[in-house]
């Protein structure tokens, strides 16, 4: 009797010959690279533990997949913090113009929209990726890509790399001329991205800083301390609050005054959450926010009116109101209601609502206390990873030569907007050339 097609492909992958690169990983950062070889001649083999590749590119794409970002190139490498110089390198090879370029020449036309984020005319991830993958297995010129899905990567036995294929007791080993590790973070278990490279790398003494959440939410902690009250909760949970600005005060100095300008000061909007805070513009706060709660403690501070000054808010709270309650008076005076009237009365005392110059100010720097972020796994991205200082400029891990790192595995971070996705691309790009150069 003749096995089936899936016991075939099972079969063949326990007798992998030795190949001259290994791709672990199949997200943008690992299929680029594959993308820089196969064009060059060279035999690629891509291994992942999920049954296809690029799920959390998919995914990233079901509301409108943000490529990269239109604005100036200076401006564009400092989004990326600590790490811009590492991360210029990268994109010293693939920028922004040159994702716009690549996603072309896949039949792909993209736009810029009015946020200056780039997206596909399409909008949707999954046509771009078919059309790569497509031409991955079938270049008109090159060397086809190989992919073996549903292999665990599990570390070394020796010189070889060792894989788990899923449901199956034996191992894979594959002898490589050249590895490439583009495993993610830990932002996606269930997409893969679960961060257990981790202890297989600190094994081979790989520096790495430990994964953090990035680009995540927070959960509060409330007037007393306890989080948001249920009364909050249940009525405004998931409501979003809009037309606000976020800022985050200055650093204290040694005589308890702060120093300098704010750190992070933003317009935009977020939502409610049954813990906290989460939404587009927490999520541009968050790396300062997570950074100072590590310190101790971390504050937002909403401007919950941010079209009007602070002396036209305090002539407005200070109109006199006659028999009107006080939450119609914010309404018809101020346009202040449901979620933001409730977070006034969530956050402030009894005495502050009732001072009129207290009111105002807190209207104007509504303090909201936060008690920590949201897990790892519930993030858009991570932060922490293996060390740019453990890698060569072509990405090649010092403690093991030959293994190469590219994508969210290293360690940086970025805001969303395209930046992350780009820089995912470049590193793979830069690594990719990187094999190919000691190849």
């Amino acid at each position: 009797m003749m096995p089936s097609a899936a016991a075939l492909s099972v079969l063949s992958d326990f007798s992998v010959p030795d190949v001259q690169v290994a791709i672990v990983g199949g997200g943008p950062a690992g299929l680029m690279a594959a993308e820089v070889l196969s064009k060059a001649g060279i035999s690629v083999h891509l291994f992942d533990a999920m049954p296809s590749v690029g799920r959390k590119f998919l995914l990233a794409g079901k509301g409108g997949l943000n490529l990269t970002h239109a604005e100036a190139p200076q401006l564009f490498r400092t989004r990326y913090g600590d790490q811009q110089i590492q991360a210029g390198q990268w994109l010293d090879q693939m920028d922004a113009q040159a994702v716009r370029d690549w996603a072309k020449s896949l039949g792909v036309d993209t736009f810029v929209g009015t946020s200056g984020r780039v997206f596909p005319e399409e909008m949707k991830a999954a046509p771009l990726l078919r059309a790569w993958l497509q031409r991955l297995r079938h270049p008109v010129s090159g060397v086809p890509v190989q992919f073996h899905m549903r292999h665990r990567w599990q570390g070394w036995k020796g010189e070889q790399l060792v894989f788990q294929p899923t449901g199956q007791a034996g191992l894979v080993h594959v002898r490589a001329r050249a590895t490439l590790l583009a495993l993610g973070g830990a932002s996606w278990p269930r997409l893969g991205s679960d961060g257990a490279w981790v202890p297989l790398l600190a094994e081979q003494r790989v520096p790495i800083s430990p994964l953090k959440p990035a680009n995540c939410g927070f959960d509060v902690l409330g007037r007393d301390g306890q989080g948001w009250t249920e009364h909050f909760r249940s009525r405004f949970a998931g409501h979003p609050i809009k037309s606000v600005a976020l800022r985050i005060e200055a650093a204290v100095g040694p005589q308890g005054k702060p120093e300098g300008e704010a750190r992070f000061e933003r317009q935009g909007e977020f939502v409610v959450t049954d813990t906290g805070v989460e939404g587009s513009l927490v999520y541009a706060a968050s790396a300062l926010l997570r950074d100072d709660l590590a310190q101790g403690a971390a504050q937002l501070m909403l401007d919950l009116l941010p079209d009007k000054s602070l002396d036209q808010v305090r002539s407005e709270v200070c109109w006199p109101r006659g028999s009107r309650s006080l939450s119609s008076h914010l309404k018809s005076r101020l346009g202040i209601d449901g979620v933001k009237m409730g977070l006034l009365y969530e956050l402030c005392s009894p005495e502050t609502i009732a001072n009129q110059e207290a009111l105002a100010l807190n209207l104007k720097r509504l303090p909201v206390p936060l008690k920590s972020p949201r897990p790892v796994d519930e993030a858009i991205s991570t932060a922490g990873g293996v060390d740019l200082m453990g890698l060569t400029p072509e990405l090649m891990l010092t403690q093991k030569p030959g293994v190469y790192c590219a994508g969210e595995m290293l360690d940086w971070e970025a805001p969303t907007g395209g930046y992350l996705l780009t820089a995912c691309l470049a590193s793979g790009y830069r690594a990719g050339l990187g094999i190919l150069t000691n190849l």
